[in-house]
């Protein structure tokens, strides 16, 4: 009996189904992550293992596991967290969850944007905190959605699903891509141009590009400060696309109103973080996926791929195949 382990607990029947293929299948129980220690421990033997982006997955936590590990199948669209390049010299297959969570994301970087703008949790918060005493013309104002321009950066599954939404309020889509994308151009409306007009033009920023060397702090201090006077900017992508101080200081010297954030650099956010205290700041905690049916599609994916390289067959959803 081949053994899984699986660094966190799933939703869903997905791990019951490989019990019930005869796998042993050992689940870390805690709430949070395995620490490295035990981690290490704990692949020992494994042929397969289920991660999740908080998971280091290196060399070293391959090696760990054995000369019997065969596959890694990861719990998100992104590898950030894993060796590629490991994995392709151990002959290890690694898998991931493309596709299946781009309408829960980009869901919720619409309602990160709306919330950030229309001011929805400094509002809850005031009513909480029994300060509504009256109705006030200039009380929590914030900038509309309906006819305002938004830019995209990363115009890719997730990128053109959220310019989707944007389109319902009739909103200016602009994006930026290494590439043209005409025929989501005439879908949608959209307009392509470079980021440095994207930024001065939009009323709104929503980030969808992957974490690479080159988008590491794209969105640094020059780039916010060439954004328009009382934008807001939304991230659901990667944390360290963001320059975090900068941002502070957009916040509190313009030209931004607001941010929306999902992800965060360092993430996730200390108690005592200035981003936390900051009245116009929506920060939820990397949920961007976590709808009910895209998180149970997603632990079929990774139990599918897996139990698929354990059984000899290629996976649907590979990234690396050896």
């Amino acid at each position: 009996m081949e053994r899984v382990f699986v660094t966190r607990s799933l939703p869903g029947t997905a791990l019951d189904e490989l019990r019930q293929a005869g796998y042993q299948v050992d689940v870390w129980p805690e709430f949070l992550a395995p620490p490295r220690a035990v981690l290490l421990e704990r692949v020992r033997g494994a042929a397969g293992l289920i991660t999740m982006l908080e998971d280091r997955v290196d060399a070293e936590l391959m090696d760990a596991a054995g000369p019997g590990l065969k596959v890694i199948a990861q719990y998100a669209v992104g590898l950030d967290n894993v060796d590629l390049e490991a994995a392709r010299e151990r002959g290890i297959v690694v898998t991931h969850t493309p596709g299946v969570l781009t309408d829960a994301t980009a869901d919720l970087a619409f309602a990160l944007l709306a919330a950030a703008a229309r001011r929805v949790v400094e509002g809850h918060d005031y009513v909480r905190r029994g300060e509504w005493k009256t109705w006030h013309p200039e009380l929590l104002l914030g900038p509309e959605l309906h006819g305002a321009t938004v830019g995209v950066v990363g115009f890719g599954r997730i990128g053109q699903a959220f310019a989707r939404r944007a389109r319902g309020f009739e909103m200016k889509v602009l994006y930026t891509s290494r590439r043209p994308k005409p025929e989501a151009e005439a879908a949608l409306a959209a307009e392509r141009v470079e980021l440095d007009e994207l930024l001065a033009r939009a009323d709104f920023v929503s980030l969808h590009t992957p974490l690479t060397p080159e988008t590491h702090r794209l969105m640094n201090a020059e780039r916010l400060a060439r954004m328009k006077e009382g934008a807001v900017l939304v991230n659901t992508a990667r944390g360290k696309v963001v320059d975090t101080e900068a941002l502070l200081d957009a916040l509190e010297r313009g030209p931004l109103f607001a941010a929306g954030l999902d992800v965060t650099d360092p993430e996730p956010l200390p108690a005592d973080h200035p981003l936390l205290g900051h009245p116009r700041v929506v920060v939820t905690p990397h949920i961007g996926s976590a709808g009910l049916r895209t998180r149970r599609r997603m632990a079929e994916m990774v139990a599918h791929d897996l139990r698929a390289v354990l059984e000899g067959r290629t996976p649907k959803h590979a990234a690396v195949l050896p």
